[in-house]
């Protein structure tokens, strides 16, 4: 548990209910949240964030060269690939006996790119 001092904490009970109204009332809707909280957590791990990464300026990889850069076997990185596009993230094309993954929405990169920019700073 963690303890907090008296000064982290109101010493009174009290809230400004115009100000909770405001804030309120300008919260995303909850699916919108629901949506951005499924992207955070595939973001939420380092190998994801990697395979995002190297797909951010249009490649497109196979799962075996997806293995090779994260040094994994290739059942882990399918298994990485897999969560990502059924998350609605990559999209992914057979080519024979190949698989390709690339990113579905650009945007995603943009947001990687934001993020590690904002961690540079």
């Amino acid at each position: 548990m963690i303890k907090t001092k008296p000064s982290d904490i109101c010493q009174v009970p009290c809230f400004n209910i115009e100000l909770v109204t405001q804030v309120n009332e300008a919260l995303p809707e909850d699916d919108l949240l629901e949506n951005a909280q499924i992207l955070f957590g595939a973001l939420a791990d380092k190998s994801r964030l990697k395979i995002l990464h190297a797909l951010s300026d249009g490649k497109e990889l196979c799962v075996c060269d997806v293995a090779s850069l994260l040094e994994v076997k290739i059942a882990s990185a399918s298994h990485h690939l897999r969560k990502l596009r059924d998350l609605k993230i990559l999209k992914y094309r057979n080519d024979g006996k190949l698989a390709y993954y690339s990113l579905k929405d650009q945007r995603v990169a943009n947001i990687l790119r934001h993020a590690l920019k904002q961690l540079i700073e």
